[in-house]
């Protein structure tokens, strides 16, 4: 069905390729002049002066936008709007999750997972997360969702080439059928084999959203409505016996990887998900103009998701994950139903700022269609219930000054929580300003740590866990002339992570993976500096991230330094048909003990055993920009014959060899 939705789409927005207005750049900002094409007709025929002027008087005044006017509202209610140029943070962004991927370690296959090689324990949820977070990273959340406000009908569409035998497409169409109503609809799908055996991707995030405003601005609404679905085959990474080492060693009959051996080609594992989501507020006392004082407003937002996450194997592999229930076909299947209520009380007066108190609800309902029964002990197969909360925000902006806050805390049910949030902002300058920010959390650990159960006897459990309680202090400067730098310093006490535990086991035996609680409080600082030297028509652009953790039972592990540095030339050419943009990236970071991946959890889990890391990532790219079209292409990993086979994404899970990709972002504005 959603392929179905997606060609369609397709056709509708080539059959009005023709129909577009060529648009016209002004100088200076980046701004749009939409033309009507409407012209007079003239016949053989003479025509006297006095008609061809009543003519030129009864004709309409040309349409023209802005690009300006192309509004992108974020969840937060930050607008910006489309933006056609091509930058190098634009070639950060063009990867399978469209942001800026700096801190993550790619898997070898578009669309597997990610090790993070950072952490940010800034939090403002109340209840525990779903589980499988490895899947997660491609998964739409409610604040990954923007609005849209346009005065012509908007399409984007994106291709990517993938790794054998597929492709990446998000396709976007937005229009406003009226000033206070606007919808748009996305698709974007992955297929990709990958180079190494049992490695398909198949994914698919379909979007719809709508607002909705009066004329008389008392009420609104905006909706969207979500279906996901990430599918990855498992193949449990290389052979252990000597598949790494001809890895590592680069054997020549071993460069074509689909001839490596992998754990297991029979399993696979997919996250699932559906959310409707409506936020809609009407004004009680409406502001006229700037000069009114006050404003009340009521407001309400209901969320309903449904996620699942799910795991199939042929049969089981008691050598990977030990032993199981059954050794035949099995499937481990979870389901988390989470119905959202949030009633806001919202007033805002020029002098004391905005505020906003609110109660919520949370009814949830979590796990399993069986009962397990392990040494005697049954394990649940629910967790189930309601959360009453309550909180409030503040906001306040006077002249380069800005404070926000923001407050949360669950009086009733099964799961304790609450947070704290507060950042200040002030604007010294243009170019300079700076932001001091403090948040404290406590938080139930994930539902997947709390309960679990499974085929393979050692992944079941049921665990009544303390809450992790987070602080975090950062500091932010922003400058072009001098840095970006952002600073932040967090401890984590009762932290939760998954490890092997050998407790009890006879060496030479197989040791499981389950989830613990650190029973000592971690210490963690990052330190990242942003910079670009520009130099004529070449830059330099520098990302680098100083960490360092004090923890006694080694369980946060994150590399002390983690680089990238990208040396590129930008000009216009042809006359200035086409800006290009031509360069290279190196990418790099220390050698750590890096966590590895389970794929019947789809978590990472802590490994002490051997550090990865310290090998370097070039890429090559030409980039170029003709009207509103964006063309990508780039050399990936192009040192990858000749600095060392040592590039591990995770333990067993190398990371892709050198690569030639393409890819384009075209804008059609109506």
């Amino acid at each position: 069905m959603m392929r179905l939705i997606l060609v369609l789409f397709m056709v509708f927005s080539f059959s009005n390729v023709n129909a577009q207005v060529k648009p016209k750049l002004l100088k200076g900002a980046d701004t749009l002049s939409l033309k009507s094409q409407d012209s007079l007709k003239t016949s053989g025929k003479p025509t006297s002066n006095k008609s061809q002027l009543d003519k030129l008087k009864n004709k309409k005044e040309e349409e023209k936008a802005k690009i300006q006017d192309y509004l992108i509202i974020s969840h937060k209610n930050d607008t910006t709007y489309v933006d056609t140029t091509l930058t190098i943070q634009k070639e950060y962004k063009f990867n399978y999750l469209r942001k800026d991927n700096f801190g993550l370690m790619p898997f070898s296959n578009l669309g597997q997972t990610y090790n993070s090689l950072t952490y940010n324990f800034e939090n403002t949820d109340l209840m525990p997360s779903f589980g499988a977070r490895a899947r997660h990273f491609n998964y739409m959340e409610v604040e990954d969702i923007n609005y849209y406000r346009v005065p012509t009908p908007l399409t984007e569409l994106l291709y990517k080439s993938a790794f054998e035998q597929g492709q990446l497409a998000d396709s976007f169409f937005t229009v406003n059928t009226s000033p206070q109503f606007n919808f748009s609809i996305a698709y974007k799908g992955l297929r990709s084999l990958g180079k190494y055996q049992h490695l398909l991707t198949s994914t698919g995030n379909f979007r719809f959203t709508t607002n909705y405003q009066t004329k008389n601005k008392r009420y609104a609404a905006r909706a969207h409505m979500v279906t996901q679905d990430l599918l990855n085959q498992e193949n449990g990474g290389l052979r252990d016996d000597d598949m790494v080492e001809n890895f590592q060693n680069g054997t020549p009959e071993f460069l074509d990887r689909s001839i490596l051996e992998v754990n297991f080609e029979n399993a696979e594992n997919i996250l699932k998900g559906k959310r409707f989501h409506l936020e809609h507020t009407y004004n009680i006392i409406n502001k006229k103009d700037s000069l009114s004082k006050n404003k009340l407003s009521i407001g309400h937002i209901i969320s309903l998701k449904d996620k699942s996450f799910q795991y199939d194997q042929s049969t089981a592999n008691t050598s990977y994950f030990g032993t199981a229930f059954s050794s035949s076909k099995f499937r481990d299947r979870v389901t988390l139903e989470n119905l959202y209520n949030q009633l806001q009380l919202n007033y805002s007066n020029n002098i004391l700022g905005d505020l906003q108190f609110n109660i919520s609800n949370n009814n949830y309902n979590y796990g399993y269609n069986k009962v397990v029964v392990l040494n005697g002990n049954n394990i649940t197969n629910r967790l189930k219930g309601d959360v009453f909360s309550a909180g409030g925000k503040y906001h306040k902006h006077f002249k380069n000054f800005q404070l926000h806050g923001e407050l949360g805390v669950n009086v009733s049910g099964d799961f304790e929580g609450n947070y704290i949030k507060a950042h200040a902002t002030f604007k010294l300058n243009n170019d300079l300003s700076a932001t001091a920010s403090l948040n404290h959390s406590s938080k139930a650990p994930n539902y997947n740590v709390l309960l679990y159960q499974s085929n393979h006897v050692n992944y079941n459990w049921q665990n009544n866990f303390n809450n992790t309680e987070t602080q975090q202090l950062a500091f932010q400067l922003k400058s072009k002339k001098i840095a970006n730098i952002l600073v932040d310093y967090s401890t984590i006490t009762d932290h939760t992570y998954f490890k092997r535990d050998s407790t009890g086991i006879p060496e030479g035996e197989f040791v499981p993976i389950k989830p613990f609680q650190n029973n000592k409080t971690i210490s963690y600082l990052r330190v990242k500096l942003e910079k670009e030297i520009k130099v004529g028509k070449f830059a330099l652009h520098n990302t680098l991230m100083y960490q360092n953790t004090q923890d006694e039972n080694k369980v946060l592990n994150v590399p002390e330094l983690t680089t990238r540095n990208t040396l590129y030339y930008a000009s216009h050419v042809f006359k200035k048909a086409m800006y290009l943009q031509t360069g290279i990236t190196f990418n790099y970071f220390t050698a750590y003990k890096m966590n590895a991946y389970d794929p019947l959890l789809a978590e990472f889990y802590v490994q002490t055993e051997k550090e990865y890391g310290n090998f370097p990532r070039l890429d090559f790219f030409i980039n170029a920009k003709i009207r509103q079209t964006r063309i990508y292409l780039k050399a990936e990993h192009f040192n990858s014959a000749f600095t060392g086979y040592n590039y591990f994404s995770a333990p067993n899970n190398p990371y892709r060899d050198f690569t030639v990709r393409f890819g384009l972002v075209w804008n059609f504005f109506m």
